[in-house]
């Protein structure tokens, strides 16, 4: 898994807004806390739906700028899914959760009960509607935790589903994600499955101006 950059500098301002890079580590904690409780509902919701043990372990919390988020998304020629989605609400902006080719696998073949994993790139309805359920409950839990911590009721467009390579995924015309100063939550997760093969995958969020600059008074104040 590649490493996430942490921004923690100096307070600044960029543009009249609040520079995400501003947080120190003390909201960094704040921002994993939600994470962590974000990926403790997710595993509970996952294993009670596969009837499998499901553990999941947030081990980097980052904010980084849009440009670099192909760089921690693994080898740009390997392909990956993602399962995207609108954020309403006063906090609003758009997520992303990416899936690695194994990890879109295994987690479609453990939910749909089949002898053997397909690759994404022979997935048909039913495996990408399972694959966009998984990442549905994935990215309520992490929204949820947000929400929490913002004190705001977040709501969910319904989710659509990209696969392409991990250097495309982000740049395509149907993602357009946003302004190249935009800047990015980014969980990485780590899936276990019965103590078997870790399986990794990353939650990405892109709030919009206002939308960002609440997430980070609230972080200011937790």
């Amino acid at each position: 898994m590649a490493d996430l950059r942490w921004y923690s500098i100096h307070s600044v301002w960029c543009d009249g807004r609040m520079d995400p890079r501003t947080l120190d580590p003390v909201q960094f904690d704040a921002l994993r806390e939600a994470a962590n409780i974000g990926a403790a509902h997710a595993a509970t919701a996952l294993s009670q739906i596969t009837n499998r043990r499901v553990m999941i372990e947030v081990p980097e919390v980052a904010v980084i700028p849009l440009e670099e988020v192909g760089s921690i998304l693994g080898d740009p020629a390997v392909g990956v899914c993602a399962v995207i989605m609108e954020v309403y609400g006063k906090v609003s902006g758009r997520t992303l959760q990416v899936f690695p080719e194994a990890t879109a696998a295994r987690l479609t073949n453990v939910l749909l009960r089949t002898r053997e994993p397909l690759l994404p790139s022979e997935f048909g309805l039913i495996e990408r509607s399972a694959l966009k359920e998984i990442g549905n409950i994935l990215v309520a839990a992490y929204l949820n935790a947000l929400s929490a911590l913002t004190g705001e009721t977040l709501t969910m467009s319904a989710p659509a589903f990209a696969y392409d390579m991990a250097g495309a995924i982000l740049t395509t015309t149907y993602l357009n994600f946003g302004a190249d100063d935009d800047y990015v939550f980014c969980v990485a997760t780590r899936m276990t499955l019965d103590r078997g093969v870790d399986l990794p995958a990353f939650f990405l969020m892109i709030p919009d101006a206002p939308s960002l600059e609440g997430i980070l008074q609230a972080l200011r104040v937790a």
